[in-house]
């Protein structure tokens, strides 16, 4: 339910406060990634989410400009938005993969390809519920953009 006054909506999306939240999301995946709830990937993504998506608290979706014109991205975007709308599950536009792969590593895959950063998602560990200030800040930030009808909002990560 959103609860929100004219005056707070207005302000709602200024620079000050997408800093804010892209720094909370850095916070998220850096504390994430050592504890394995990372899964990184469109098409493990999709794996993933179609095995426990109970247990996923946060999808990214990542592009850089060139991404744009890749119509079979974008077609994979279309159909994980879809489903984690029908799901619950929070999601978030991230412009900058370079930034995405310095906050998660440089990930690379077995034979030093870089990773499929595009989608990545956020899970719970198997051990506990996470209770973490940034997810619930981020969260917070998804659920306040989809009561301005901005179901999957973008957040640009700033260089370093």
């Amino acid at each position: 339910m959103c609860n929100m006054t004219f005056e707070e909506l207005s302000g709602d999306h200024s620079t000050e406060r997408m800093d804010s939240v892209a720094r909370a999301l850095e916070e998220v995946l850096s504390s994430a990634l050592p504890q394995g709830c990372i899964t990184v990937g469109v098409y493990e993504a999709a794996k993933s989410l179609n095995v426990d998506p109970d247990n996923v608290v946060l999808c990214l979706l990542a592009t850089d400009e060139e991404d744009v014109k890749d119509v079979a991205l974008q077609i994979h975007f279309t159909l994980i938005q879809a489903f984690c709308c029908e799901n619950d599950i929070n999601i978030l536009r991230v412009n900058n993969t370079r930034r995405l792969a310095e906050i998660l590593g440089g990930l690379k895959q077995g034979g030093g390809e870089p990773m499929d950063l595009h989608c990545i998602l956020v899970t719970n560990p198997h051990s506990s519920t996470w209770k973490d200030p940034a997810l619930s800040k981020v969260n917070r930030f998804c659920r306040e953009s989809r009561c301005l009808d901005q179901w999957v909002p973008v957040i640009n990560l700033p260089e370093r």
